[in-house]
């Protein structure tokens, strides 16, 4: 019996001939990824073990992209003790403020991460990975012990397949499908458990989707608890990667015959924008439901929805047009180099002339709303990764979730939009 993709990069990880779902291995790491929330604090718990080199300092990546204006003195005290980690461990691959950007894409962007590779972060987000086809396992808080060690046990999870045909209509993204799986999942729809498993895409559709769509989508799924999100690379995928790699890679791909917890089916054509209702990020619903529903904040941006293309459909929409009165639109990009283009391109004078405000490349208000937070009372629609109660500010707050063409045809009316009412080509 053959083997799915992600359990083939999984056995080539740990040394051995095959892999199978329910087995635990120690997968040796390509790439180590750690955000701007874990750096000190494992500093901290390996010192306090005595532990002062950590496993390979070459494969380990710093990031900044949480806290990437100091708006406290915590914050302030934080990025220096990252600092002095970088010093004492002699991590080269250091991305601080203004360097890199989110750590769930510029890695792609810059060739750090490509088709085959297996990363260890920890963050669930780094799923975003699978879109050019990769492996990325999230470890939370024992991302510390990999760094010591250099791996950590994980069980191989099982896989479901999801066949993906039509075409998304205008107006309509990968975040719309990514919402719509999300809700679809956990409402009980395709009838099958999704909690630890792999979602790998398959079907003719693949290749309409850009590597920003792809992005989109293993960002929204990963909301409702799936082990990883995979996407087998296509050459458009292929031809982005080498482009940039810094080593050779090996794009992997699932056997005709390998073995499927589950198959579902989605007709592309069949899905109309959606918004998600605040409280969860798997109450999507058609967009329909909550159009007119005023709107005091929009953001677009974050871990899913701040890549170059997103930001280029922001600005079809906002060219010649004004963000509504008493609305607020910011905007983040997702990588430095998208922030140089957007100037370079001519977009940042058209987000400017709206009336937008464009904040440093990272995490932007999804990270608790340490910029751009909401009031008691107010309402944002936006590319957020998720949006619980107090997500971005005041609990009560509410928060819900979109497309960036939704989000900024939104911004333009001041209220929840159609983004095909705009009466531009989008796709």
């Amino acid at each position: 019996m053959g083997m799915t993709a992600t359990e083939k990069v999984l056995a080539r990880a740990s040394g051995a001939v095959a892999v199978r779902a329910g087995e635990t291995i120690y997968p040796d790491p390509e790439l180590v990824i750690v955000h701007d929330g874990y750096i000190a604090s494992c500093k901290t718990q390996l010192d306090e073990r005595r532990i002062h080199r950590l496993f390979d300092p070459k494969r380990v990546m710093f990031v900044t992209d949480h806290a990437v204006v100091y708006t406290n003195a915590q914050f302030v005290e934080r990025g220096a003790a990252i600092r002095r980690a970088v010093s004492d461990w002699g991590v080269e691959k250091f991305f601080d403020v203004g360097q890199g950007g989110h750590g769930h894409v510029f890695p792609m962007e810059m060739g750090y991460v490509s088709p085959g590779t297996f990363l260890f972060a920890n963050d669930s987000h780094c799923s975003n990975n699978g879109a050019i086809g990769a492996v990325a396992t999230r470890t939370g808080t024992e991302i510390v012990t990999v760094l010591a060690t250099g791996t950590l046990w994980i069980e191989v999870p099982f896989t479901i397949r999801v066949t993906l045909t039509g075409r998304l209509q205008e107006g309509v993204f990968g975040r719309d499908l990514g919402y719509r799986l999300a809700r679809d999942f956990t409402n009980g729809t395709y009838g099958v458990e999704w909690d630890y498993r792999v979602l790998e895409f398959a079907g003719d559709a693949l290749d309409h989707l850009t590597l920003a769509q792809r992005v989109a989508i293993c960002n929204t799924v990963t909301e409702i608890g799936v082990a990883n999100v995979f996407f087998p690379p296509n050459d458009a995928i292929i031809a982005y990667a080498k482009e940039r790699a810094r080593r050779p890679f090996t794009p992997v791909y699932s056997d005709a015959d390998a073995s499927y917890e589950a198959e579902i089916k989605v007709d592309l054509g069949k899905l109309g924008p959606q918004v998600v209702l605040p409280g969860a990020p798997d109450r999507a619903t058609d967009i329909g439901e909550a159009v007119g529903r005023r709107v005091d904040h929009a953001f677009i941006g974050s871990c899913g929805s701040g890549m170059y293309e997103d930001l280029q459909v922001t600005a079809k929409i906002l060219q010649g047009k004004k963000v509504a009165p008493g609305t607020r639109l910011f905007i983040v990009p997702g990588t430095v180099a998208s922030a140089k283009r957007i100037v370079d391109e001519g977009l940042m004078k058209i987000f400017q002339d709206a009336g937008a405000i464009v904040l440093p490349s990272g995490c932007g208000p999804c990270t608790k709303g340490t910029m751009a937070p909401l009031a008691s009372g107010e309402v944002s629609i936006c590319t957020a990764a998720t949006n619980s109660a107090g997500r971005m500010g005041a609990k009560d707050a509410e928060i819900f979730l979109a497309s960036p063409a939704t989000v900024a045809c939104s911004a333009v009316q001041g209220k929840i939009s159609d983004p095909r009412a705009c009466g531009l080509r989008l796709n």
